[in-house]
């Protein structure tokens, strides 16, 4: 089987080869056979009742300084393709937001990876509530009175934007901070979204585990460690990867949500596990899979392509 695919994705030169999961996840189409396209999400736009896109032909390499090589630029109806992976990073906003509105159109004809409609309403830190056993405390809310309400409750906090991604804007606010009002108001006079606080996790400090789920099974984790003196452990603000085994507790986490992730088209999915608390369910662009790969050998790209496959087949 040969497929079409198209690649939405963030600019390609500046990648890191060695840790960017779209670049692993192209490099395996390339090897099954599969030719590819890259556009930016700056250059998807729909015309007379197609969703088109102007872009490149694309061939990867995993060489340093020179892994990929691009064709001649052309417009392309996306509806022509085989599959779209929608792998562009958040800010979740009203671009990303528009972005899946166009991609819905051309779905399921053509396959969008994740499903662009289920993308959009599953929110990373909004999708967790609706497994409200399984998480910390958690509040989501503008209104400074009930957050301070919610810290004098649990008394260490963690504070941070509700869209946010990769570590940014995250404050741990310990029952001696006096902050609490000043960064709210920093916040709301940013944007007009709630915030959410859940109670801080001192399992932290061992790591946030990042479980990968393809199709809702879960294939492995990595354990993502804050440097010293840091309370976020993303790899964006210095986290440190190492290696981990699926605990029980991981195990029990997959099997509640794994089930709504592949009734609703969510292939590719990260969750974050601190301790036994799942804190956030990725699914607009997770990351990991190569340094899955690396510490104990499973290869998530091809797990991902035979269910792209298989569903393509059908």
């Amino acid at each position: 089987m040969s497929l079409k695919v198209a690649l939405q994705m963030d600019p390609i030169a500046p990648i890191n080869i060695d840790a960017d999961s779209t670049f692993r996840i192209a490099e395996e189409a390339q090897k099954r056979g599969h030719s590819l396209f890259y556009y930016t999400p700056d250059r998807l736009y729909w015309l007379d009742g197609k969703v088109m896109a102007r872009g490149w032909p694309l061939e990867v390499r995993r060489v340093k300084g020179d892994h990929f090589t691009l064709g001649d630029e052309i417009d392309v109806d996306l509806g022509e393709f085989d599959v779209v992976w929608l792998r562009q990073d958040p800010p979740f906003d009203m671009g990303y937001i528009t972005t899946t509105h166009l991609l819905e159109r051309v779905h399921p004809g053509t396959l969008v990876v994740n499903d662009p409609f289920w993308v959009r309403n599953f929110p990373e830190k909004l999708l967790v509530l609706q497994f409200p056993d399984l998480i910390p405390p958690t509040m989501i809310a503008r209104d400074l009175g009930a957050i301070r309400a919610f810290k004098q409750e649990h008394g260490d906090v963690i504070l941070k934007p509700l869209y946010g991604n990769g570590g940014a804007g995250v404050f741990r606010l310990d029952p001696n901070d006096r902050n609490l009002a000043s960064l709210h108001e920093l916040f709301t006079g940013i944007s007009r979204e709630p915030l959410i606080v859940q109670k801080f996790l001192p399992d932290v400090s061992n790591g946030d585990k990042r479980v990968i789920l393809v199709n809702g099974e879960p294939v492995g984790a990595i354990n993502r460690v804050p440097q010293p003196g840091e309370t976020r452990s993303n790899m964006h603000v210095g986290g440190r990867a190492e290696k981990v085994e699926l605990t029980a507790r991981d195990r029990e986490i997959c099997e509640a949500i794994g089930p709504v992730l592949r009734e609703h088209g969510q292939i590719f999915v990260g969750i974050d596990v601190i301790g036994d608390y799942l804190t956030e369910i990725n699914v607009t662009s997770p990351t990991g899979i190569q340094e899955l790969e690396r510490f104990d050998g499973t290869n998530t790209a091809e797990k991902i392509w035979q269910v792209i496959e298989a569903k393509r087949a059908v």
